[in-house]
This record gives C-alpha cells, sequence and structure tokens, in this order.
C-alpha cells in the first residue's frame, strides 16, 4: 500500500513538472501573435511569406516528431525529452537575434524541433500514473496549453507594445533553462521496456531509410502547398508534389520491410486510430487558418482592419483563450462520463458553428471576439475527445509512436492552415488613401473564414461515423499481440 502511494505520489509530481512545458511553449507560440505585422512590416516580406514563420516551425516539427517518439521508445523518455528541450531553448534565444526573415526561420525551425516533447509528454505521463487517473492527468495536462497561451497574449502583447517582439523571445529563455534542470534532477521516469517479454534486450536500431525518406515526403509536400502562393514558380511546384508522391510511396513499402518501423503502420486498421486522427487533422487545420488572420485584421489601418495595436490583438482574443482553458478542464470531467467519440461530435459541432458566426458577424473586434469564444468551446471538447479515442485504442508500449503519428497529421494540417490564409491575404488587397503598403480586403476574410468552415464541417460528417462504430477492446489485444 506504501509502495502504491509513493507511485501515485511520484505520478502526480511528474504530471506538474510536465505541464510547465505547456505553459513555456505556448507562452512562446502565443506571444509572437501579435507581432505578425511587425515582421511583415521589418522584414519587408508578403503576407503570404509570413506564413513561413509557422510553416518553418511546423515542417521541423513534423519531421522531428516520429522520430523523436520512435527514439524516446528505444532510449527513454526523459533522456530525449531533454534533448528535444535543449534544441527548442537554442531556437527561442536564436530568435531573439534575428535581423532577417532567413534567421527566423532558421530559429523557428529549431523551435518546431520542441513539438517533439508532447508526445514524449504524454508518454511519460500515461507510464507514471494510475489507469483510473489518467483521464484527469490528461485533462490537467491539456488545460496548461491555454494557460500559457493566455498568459502570452498577455504578457506578449504588453512586451510588444513596449519593448518591441525582440523582448518576447528573451523573457522565456531563463524559464525554460529551469525546466530543463527540474526535469533532469527531480523527474523519475521508469527506464522503457520492449513489449513482450521485459527480460528482452530492447532493439535499439533506428529506421534510417525510413527517416530520411518521411523527411523528403514531409518538406516537399509541405512546401509545395507554401509556394502555391507564387504563382511564377509554377512548374517547381508541381515538381515538388511529384517528388513527395515518389518518396511516399517508397516510404510505405520500406515501412512494411522493416522490422522496427518508424511508423508502425498496422495502426492505421485499427478503426478507431486513423479516423479520429484525420479528425484531429481537420480541426487543427481548421483553427490555423484562422490562426494568421486575426492579428492582421485587428491590426490593418480602417477601413480595412480595425486598426488596433498589439494589445488590441490581446484584447479580442483573450476570451477565446479563457474559454478553452475552462472547456478543457471541464471536458476531463465529462470524458469520465460520456463516451469520448460522443464529445469528439459535439466539440466538431459547436466549432463549426463558431467558424460560420466568424463568416456572417466579423465588422467589429467584438463580434469576431464572440466567435472565436464559441469555436474556443468546440475546439478543446474536439481535442479532448478525440486524442482519448486514440490513447485508449492502443496498447501502452506503443504511446509514444501512435502520439507521434497523430501529432505528424496534426502538423500536417496546421501547416495547410496557415498556407491558404498566405494566399487568400495576398490574393484580395486594397489601399487606403493616405496609408503606405496594401492590405487584405473584406473579401479576403469572408474567404478565410468560408473555407476554415467548410473544413470543420467535413470533421463534424467524420465524427458522426466515428460516433456510431462501437470502440473494440479486441483491436488493443491484438495490436499488442502483433
Amino acid at each position: 500500500m506504501s509502495n502504491n502511494q509513493n507511485q501515485n505520489n511520484s505520478g502526480w509530481k511528474t504530471l506538474i513538472i510536465l505541464s510547465c512545458l505547456g505553459i513555456i511553449v505556448m507562452f512562446d507560440e502565443t506571444m509572437i501573435l501579435p507581432a505578425i505585422p511587425d515582421f511583415v512590416r521589418n522584414f519587408a516580406i508578403s503576407y503570404s511569406t509570413s506564413s513561413w514563420l509557422l510553416s518553418a516551425y511546423i515542417i521541423a516539427a513534423a519531421v522531428m516528431t516520429p522520430i523523436a517518439g520512435r527514439l524516446s521508445d528505444i532510449f527513454g523518455k526523459k533522456k530525449m525529452l531533454l534533448i528535444v528541450m535543449a534544441v527548442y531553448t537554442v531556437g527561442v534565444l536564436s530568435g531573439r537575434f534575428a535581423t532577417n526573415i532567413e534567421f527566423m526561420l532558421f530559429a523557428r525551425a529549431l523551435q518546431g524541433v520542441g513539438m517533439s516533447m508532447f508526445p514524449i509528454a504524454f508518454g511519460i505521463i500515461r507510464e507514471s500514473l494510475p489507469e483510473k487517473k489518467f483521464a484527469t492527468g490528461q485533462t490537467i495536462f491539456g488545460a496548461t496549453f491555454p494557460a500559457g497561451a493566455i498568459i502570452g497574449l498577455v504578457g506578449g502583447a504588453a512586451i510588444i507594445q513596449n519593448f518591441g517582439w525582440q523582448a518576447t523571445f528573451l523573457a522565456i529563455v531563463p524559464f525554460a533553462i529551469a525546466l530543463w534542470l527540474v526535469i533532469l534532477k527531480f523527474m523519475p521516469v521508469s527506464k522503457p521496456t520492449p513489449s513482450g517479454e521485459s527480460s528482452a534486450p530492447v532493439d535499439k536500431s533506428i529506421d534510417i531509410k525510413g527517416t530520411l525518406l518521411l523527411a523528403v515526403t514531409i518538406v516537399s509536400f509541405l512546401s509545395g502547398i507554401t509556394f502555391l502562393q507564387s504563382k511564377e514558380i509554377g512548374f517547381y511546384v508541381v515538381g515538388l508534389f511529384i517528388v513527395s508522391a515518389i518518396s511516399l510511396a517508397a516510404f510505405i513499402m520500406t515501412e512494411k520491410r522493416t522490422k522496427m518501423p518508424l511508423l508502425d503502420l498496422k495502426l492505421m486498421s485499427n478503426r478507431n486510430f486513423l479516423p479520429s486522427t484525420m479528425i484531429m487533422m481537420l480541426v487543427f487545420l481548421s483553427i490555423f487558418t484562422v490562426y494568421l488572420t486575426i492579428p492582421v485584421m485587428v491590426r490593418s489601418p480602417v477601413p480595412l482592419g480595425f486598426g488596433g495595436d498589439a494589445l488590441a490583438v490581446a484584447n479580442v482574443q483573450l476570451p477565446f483563450m479563457v474559454v478553452f482553458l475552462i472547456t478543457t478542464v471541464i471536458s476531463g470531467f465529462i470524458l469520465n462520463k460520456v463516451k469520448n467519440t460522443t464529445i469528439t461530435l459535439i466539440g466538431t459541432s459547436i466549432a463549426t458553428i463558431g467558424f460560420f458566426l466568424l463568416v456572417m458577424f466579423h465588422s467589429s473586434e467584438l463580434m469576431v471576439s464572440i466567435g472565436l469564444t464559441v469555436l474556443a468551446a468546440g475546439l478543446s471538447l474536439s481535442i479532448a475527445g478525440g486524442f482519448n479515442v486514440i490513447l485508449v485504442s492502443v496498447p501502452m508500449q506503443m504511446t509514444g509512436i501512435a502520439l507521434g503519428m497523430t501529432l505528424l497529421l496534426d502538423l500536417v494540417g496546421m501547416s495547410i492552415g496557415p498556407v491558404f490564409a498566405g494566399i487568400f491575404q495576398d490574393t484580395y488587397r486594397g489601399t487606403i488613401s493616405g496609408v503606405t503598403g496594401e492590405f487584405p480586403t473584406e473579401t479576403a476574410y469572408v474567404a478565410i473564414f468560408v473555407a476554415a468552415a467548410i473544413i470543420s464541417l467535413s470533421s463534424v460528417i467524420l465524427s458522426i461515423v466515428v460516433n456510431r462504430k462501437n470502440n473494440s477492446p479486441t483491436e488493443v489485444e491484438s495490436l499488442q499481440e502483433k
């Protein structure tokens, strides 16, 4: 009894430490959001080019996430977590000294590597907490993301307004270093064991061919999507998509023949895993379509925008973050009483309503804020339900790979969204008398919100299909046997 109690206490301590990750990373991500118009002006780039501020981050994350998930299952989650955190901290510090878009994209890519921390952290939490407490732990960990976003919005906007965007990066570095030291010294994590017999030696082989092919597939595909906004290089874009298709086919053939594949394609046969990951990808694609849009809308001069500053951006988006935090916490309690597929359906439906509200009502900061608030409630439920379906549909020893695959598809969705927004913003631009430069018009914002609403509606349809299927524990057992 005493040993169980000590293990339980250790699990909660681990959860508290890892929860700081979400706060720090989301603070970093959200604090630069109000500064996007500043990047456009200071680096002399177009709105479509500004989408690379997210694309570089997401491409690096998409490539590194499944790799880190595999390495964490082989060499230990704590060790990989510390390595990835170190790279992330260097990336944050590098952002402070960026004087052009090229160096900033390099810094953002290093920060993107840090995204692979989260599948590792989820795996550690699942190993550390009892099964009955995992839903609560998942809720607490998930709540740190909107909490960090709230701090980042308010604190980041104030820092940008008074000291410039460069100071936002410096603000986070001391906390990242302190957390790294805390994890190193105070977070106990059990050593990984292979599936099956605990006495068997761990296979430390790494799928090098699969890793390279996956990297080529993701980078070429996401680059092709991003370059769609440049009409002058159409042939180059076609070439990128051809390269992506060929490398993807080669990757699939390689993974089928590899003893220890980077991505376990058997998971795709799980009727709960694959549809749920597709829903999550659509959810993130829809929200990231408007991710870069709101700061530009708020800070563009009247009448094409609201003529606000960095603090105005924070005021518009703050209700979204607060509601997202509250509903994320509530969703953890709902998961214990309502089927997770039902929560996912409810969440995607509410999110879709929020997007359509933005389509119809976005003529003032208040109206936009209300639409975002409805959207937040739906998103939190969608994410909580979707991730829970995924986590319970795979055996524990495959958590790292499963979450890595899930986040990989989510990152693909995140990368496509900003590109859509950038294309619309650059396609539909107008000028204002007496003001230098061109700015997105009403047509651009309507197109962006309509696209997000349609994407979200497709996630509702898929959620309906998933909700009609019964959860099958035999699938998890069959995966364990394989």
